[in-house]
């Protein structure tokens, strides 16, 4: 089918290298995300994209995704990260609350925004970490955050698979960025403990060997846009290098 994609957080990390990948498929990508700078740059290195400023975290945003859209949607990715971090001994209240509405809420607002575009074959991604499914004693903030969006991203799927339209929730668990090496450094200092002790932890839960790449996690998102890929509609994709051990 014809159509754009639509990638909330497009500016970040993960958002970048899944906005090169669907872009280098052939794909025209609206870029989303609060930062005009961050978005003109974006848009300087990859031809095909163009820049929707809006924040995510306010209901505001639905509108301007709606005009911004230009045509069917193939394709609408929620990768917006998620700043909050701490145990539940540590985090504010307020910040907790904060998660919330910018993973559990942006996400609807992605969906009021883009959903008049899409179409039978239309894909509904959501990067949701694998924190939401096996939390740690340090995650209050990723860890329910993350957990309301896998349980929103079922219920959309009950909602739209009926349309035509499948949903996607991919859970990649750490992935190797700079934002992961400040979270262990973050969780370093929680714990009293050296930065390579933290990340030594989390290789060791890997049977890889090794994290994820946010090349990987963007292929797997442009992988989605294939026709077979309808299949997974409604599941979790995990992609962590065999961090989870459990048979489901």
């Amino acid at each position: 089918m014809s159509g754009q994609c639509v990638v909330v957080g497009a500016s970040g990390a993960m958002g970048t290298a899944i906005t090169a990948r669907l872009t280098a498929a052939g794909s025209t990508v609206l870029a989303v995300g609060r930062d005009a700078g961050a978005l003109a740059k974006l848009v300087a290195n990859n031809p095909g994209v163009r820049p929707c400023v809006a924040d995510i975290g306010v209901d505001d945003s639905i509108a301007t995704l709606r005009d911004s859209v230009d045509g069917p949607v193939r394709m609408a990715v929620f990768a917006a990260g998620l700043p909050v971090r701490g145990s539940a001994d540590t985090i504010a209240p307020d910040d907790l609350g904060a998660a919330v509405n910018l993973k559990a809420g942006g996400l609807l607002r992605l969906l009021h925004g883009v959903r008049d575009s899409l179409e039978p074959g239309s894909r509904f991604v959501a990067i949701a970490g694998s924190l939401g499914l096996e939390p740690g004693p340090l995650d209050a903030g990723p860890g329910t955050a993350n957990a309301a969006v896998f349980n929103l991203m079922r219920q959309i799927s009950a909602l739209y698979g009926p349309r035509g339209v499948t949903t996607h929730t991919i859970a990649p668990g750490p992935v190797d960025t700079p934002r992961m090496e400040s979270i262990i450094a973050a969780q370093a200092r929680e714990r009293g403990v050296a930065e390579d002790e933290v990340r030594a932890g989390y290789l060791a839960k890997t049977s890889l060997g090794r994290l994820p790449t946010l090349d990987e996690i963007a292929w797997l998102v442009a992988t989605l846009l294939q026709p077979e890929a309808a299949a997974l509609h409604g599941g979790v994709i995990t992609v962590d290098g065999g961090t989870r051990h459990g048979v489901q």
